[in-house]
């Protein structure tokens, strides 16, 4: 039954020609290798861009910022007052914590002179534990000031006696003319080698006054001595503006 049924449906045979075959696998080759060789002759028409990104991974992200460091917690210092009512106490507890101050050690300047144990303000040559200025046999950073000198204060008619020479006044004629006359007070301290020193007007009219303060700075008087020794003198002088 079945030599039957294969026998009545005869398969059709088509016969291939091989140099069809052939050529058809030619051309398959030279398209395959045109595809291939084109991107290798022409590089520069290929995008560069998109190839490196094809052929470079990307860079990795940076890595994230370290975190803030934690600020430290700032310690306080309890404050224990050793005084009370202006007088020293001894302590109600003892601290657990007790702040040392350290001193910076001075740094001397160039040139600068000094010894252990010396104070600010000290000079050269000076002792352990000396004075500021200077110390006993040290030597003295400046020469002592020039004594004071002794000033006495002498009547007007004493030292009227001890003039020698006497300038009149000039008449301003400003004060002629307005029939101005009068008494110009002086106050004067006169030097130990008996010139004026300082005038001071104490009463008298502005007209006159000028003048008589331009005539007694050329008054000369003999020393007052006191003790044998001269001295400055404080006095009075009345200088009399009168008409004819």
């Amino acid at each position: 039954m079945f030599d039957y049924m294969l026998e009545s449906s005869p398969v059709k045979r088509t016969r291939q020609n091989p140099w069809a075959y052939v050529v058809s696998l030619i051309f398959q080759s030279v398209m395959i290798g045109v595809v291939v060789l084109i991107p290798l002759l022409y590089t520069e028409a290929l995008p560069q861009q998109e190839m490196l990104g094809w052929l470079v991974a990307p860079p990795p992200p940076p890595p994230p910022p370290p975190p803030p460091a934690a600020a430290q917690p700032v310690k306080r210092l309890k404050r224990v007052s050793l005084m009370e009512a202006g007088k020293l106490r001894a302590p109600r507890e003892i601290p657990k914590e007790i702040a040392v101050i350290k001193d910076e050690p001075m740094q001397a300047d160039e040139g600068a002179f000094g010894v252990a144990g010396g104070v600010p303000g000290g000079v050269p040559g000076g002792q352990w534990g000396g004075v500021i200025g200077g110390v006993l046999g040290g030597i003295p950073s400046a020469a002592p000031p020039p004594p004071t000198p002794i000033r006495i204060r002498v009547s007007t008619g004493v030292q009227e006696a001890k003039i020698i020479r006497r300038i009149q006044p000039n008449y301003p004629p400003i004060a002629k003319q307005a029939r101005i006359q009068g008494v110009v007070q002086l106050e004067a301290i006169i030097s130990r080698e008996g010139m004026i020193q300082n005038l001071r007007v104490l009463e008298g009219h502005p007209l006159l006054a000028q003048s008589a303060v331009e005539a007694v700075q050329q008054w000369r008087y003999e020393p007052t001595l006191l003790n044998n020794e001269p001295v400055e003198v404080v006095t009075l002088i009345n200088v009399i503006f009168k008409l004819n």
